[in-house]
């Protein structure tokens, strides 16, 4: 009789073992996920509890630590770990469920998620590309003025779109592509260096600038404030004071970068008069202005126009982002279904919720205050009368990121007590608040890790590595310069100290 050989059981002593080389884990990197834990573990009971610091706030410490550190090492992403760790607090009973959870109903977090989903009216409408190409038509018949023509197009559309990741990956990298293939410039390949190489560099670090004049052009932007709040520091009509107080640094920053750029890092074409026929032909194909983008641009001016009337009418901002997205919802450029599939927008509410409610708590249990007491000390023991303290802590608090990769984990991880130890040195509260959140912003070129509008441009292939890190140390000590110094003179005319 035959044997059917597929009907005979596969079993064998190899079995096993194949069975298991075919498994394959989809739950956390183990690896990343055992030094957390490993960490928190050891700072929550290997070293010893100081005596001004109570058992609840010792273990938040711990846990705040364990989620710090899994947004460095990335067991899971952002918002799962920042989520599982809150609910730690709650399982421990180290905090209770509603103030583990507060930080959720906070305007400013609100503020945040409505901001993302403005910004993808920029996207769906075509406004963001129609913007961007009219200064690269206006501007681009050199390639100098070719790169201001896109950082001013980016300075037009930051104040509505919060997010320079998406500004970078959605509108500009596909710009700068197209431009540098028309101008034969490759990436990954030598001729990088035409045109494309310059144009990314120009971008990435004047990036920066952009995402540091308006409070709402980064999420990073409005976690700082956030937590500047919850230290105590009142900040009067924020957005204005955000632009008043970045407005002229910011722009001298804005307007010397693509130069020096331009010196120390030049683009082998020098002029490009194909940019603006480019830009010509591709907003003849988008034809004249749409409806869905006037009624985008009616709702931005809007928008911008209650944030900054905004103590007057006694309207919290957030409330203002809600009337220009009800706007879009009720004239249809926006769809429900647009702000559902904005992943990043529901991803930043779960990771901005859970750091703030932990870090809020970490001030209200004296862990904050405690360590900024402990520097202080340490600060005055050096004879640093408050401006010494202030210039080092922030030059401290800007080179530590070469060991982040994100700069939302900088804030939530080191801002509230770099904060904390500047205003027990007695440094000015919204000279020290506002400064450290600029500094946030300004290192977000400094390596192709730093930030993910920075890794998306590296990405790109244009720029190799050696170069990166040598612009990127580099513009980060003109910034710092410039910052300092016209940032100084011009806080000083302001009054802020």
């Amino acid at each position: 009789m035959a044997t059917h050989n597929n009907l005979l059981p596969t079993t064998t002593a190899a079995g096993p073992s194949r069975r298991w080389r075919k498994f394959q884990w989809h739950g956390a990197r183990p690896l990343p996920l055992l030094g957390c834990i490993v960490l928190g573990l050891l700072l929550r009971f290997a070293i010893p509890k100081p005596d001004a610091v109570g058992h609840k706030g010792w273990s938040l410490l711990s846990i705040f630590i364990t989620t710090i550190a899994g947004l460095i090492l990335s067991p899971l992403p952002v918002g799962a770990w920042s989520f599982i760790c809150l609910t730690i607090t709650v399982v421990t009973k180290t905090l209770a469920f509603s103030a583990a959870f507060a930080a959720y109903t906070n305007e400013v977090t609100w503020l945040i998620v409505t901001a993302f989903f403005l910004s993808k009216g920029f996207v769906k409408t075509g406004l963001g590309d129609r913007i961007a190409m009219f200064f690269v038509r206006w501007l681009g018949k050199g390639t100098l003025g070719l790169s201001y023509g896109l950082v001013l197009g980016e300075l037009a559309i930051s104040p509505g779109m919060p997010s320079s990741t998406a500004r970078a990956g959605g509108i500009f990298l596909p710009i700068i592509n197209s431009l540098a293939a028309g101008a034969e410039s490759k990436p990954n390949d030598p001729t990088a260096r035409r045109l494309g190489a310059f144009l990314i560099q120009s971008q990435n670090q004047s990036n920066n600038c952009t995402s540091a004049i308006f409070l709402t052009a980064a999420a990073q932007n409005l976690l700082c404030v956030k937590l500047a709040e919850s230290l105590g520091v009142k900040i009067a009509d924020r957005w204005v004071t955000w632009l008043k107080m970045a407005s002229m640094p910011g722009l001298v920053s804005l307007l010397a970068t693509p130069a020096i750029l331009y010196k120390i890092y030049p683009p082998e074409i020098k002029t490009t008069p194909d940019a603006p026929a480019m830009a010509r032909q591709k907003l003849e194909q988008m034809g004249p202005v749409k409806r869905d983008e006037w009624i985008m641009i009616a709702t931005l001016v809007l928008t911008v126009s209650l944030w900054i009337a905004g103590e007057t009418l006694n309207m919290a901002s957030v409330v203002a982002a809600m009337i220009g997205l009800s706007v879009l919802l009720l004239t249809g450029v926006l769809e429900w279904e647009d702000c559902l599939s904005e992943k990043q927008a529901w991803d930043t509410l779960a990771w901005f919720g859970a750091l703030v409610g932990m870090a809020t708590q970490l001030t209200v249990l004296g862990v904050i205050p405690w360590l900024s007491n402990c520097v202080a000390s340490f600060l005055k023991s050096l004879s640093l009368n408050w401006f010494g303290s202030f210039s080092l802590l922030q030059l401290s608090y800007f080179f530590i990121h070469y060991l982040f990769a994100s700069q939302t984990a900088h804030v939530g991880a080191l801002y509230s007590a770099f904060l904390g130890m500047q205003l027990a040195s007695k440094v000015p509260s919204l000279l020290a608040a506002l400064s450290l959140a600029y500094n946030t912003n300004l290192f977000g070129a400094i390596t192709h890790y730093s930030s993910g509008q920075a890794a998306i441009y590296y990405g790109a292939g244009y720029v190799d590595l050696h170069h990166v890190f040598i612009l990127g140390i580099t513009m980060a000590l003109v910034q710092l310069v410039i910052w300092g110094l016209v940032g100084a003179a011009w806080w000083k005319i302001l009054g802020i100290y």
